[in-house]
């Protein structure tokens, strides 16, 4: 069991959650143009937050994660709520051959930094989509490491301008950047801010 399947159960409870979903949605709604008829995919969808927010936008969207815990009470919601066009299915990004299936629009939220081939990620995004297609990537800007705090093994955030140039370099076009949301977060005692950008790629 990892520390997703742990933290699942507990994981809407989180009123901040809500809100850094609800906002990264809406800053996909105004710069992507999302469509009814549009085929998307969510990677690290966790409890499905930011599909939810995103549903009425769009058509078939698959969420995948690899933690059972975020897919079981994210089956739950989708059968509490009756939504018809969200399909869960466990994926993992790191380890897993890519379904054959391309999609329109791909998108993750606080995703990436677990990822340690930010490269390959970005070659299978591009390859997951169809053309013309559109990434919406939300991750933290660089930060010293105190966000996770001593035993992360991920990335401390991202710089935009190097993030830019291996996503031209996965193939992408007309990168930008925009800072969406801020996490409020206790460290050492004191509360920090670390911004979260949303970097909107096309394909073709």
């Amino acid at each position: 069991m990892n520390e997703f399947d742990l933290k699942a159960r507990t994981w809407d409870a989180d009123p901040a959650k809500w809100e850094r979903a609800r906002a990264v949605a809406e800053a996909i709604k105004t710069r992507v143009p999302l469509a009814p008829t549009m085929n998307a995919l969510e990677c690290g969808c966790g409890t499905g937050l930011l599909s939810f927010a995103l549903r009425s936008r769009l058509g078939k969207i698959t969420l995948a994660d690899s933690s059972d815990g975020m897919l079981a009470v994210l089956k739950e919601k989708i059968a509490a709520t009756g939504v018809t066009n969200l399909t869960p299915v466990k994926f993992n990004l790191e380890t897993d051959p890519l379904p054959a299936e391309k999609h329109q629009l791909v998108y993750t939220l606080l995703t990436a930094h677990h990822i340690a081939d930010t490269d390959k990620l970005l070659r299978d995004f591009h390859a997951l989509l169809t053309a013309p297609g559109w990434l919406c990537l939300a991750d933290l800007d660089t930060e010293d490491g105190s966000f996770h705090g001593a035993g992360f093994s991920g990335h401390n955030g991202f710089d935009r301008a190097e993030l830019a140039a291996q996503a031209r370099g996965a193939g992408f076009q007309e990168v930008s950047f925009a800072t969406v949301f801020r996490i409020n977060k206790e460290v050492g005692g004191q509360r920090r801010e670390f911004p979260v950008f949303l970097m909107v790629a096309k394909k073709g």
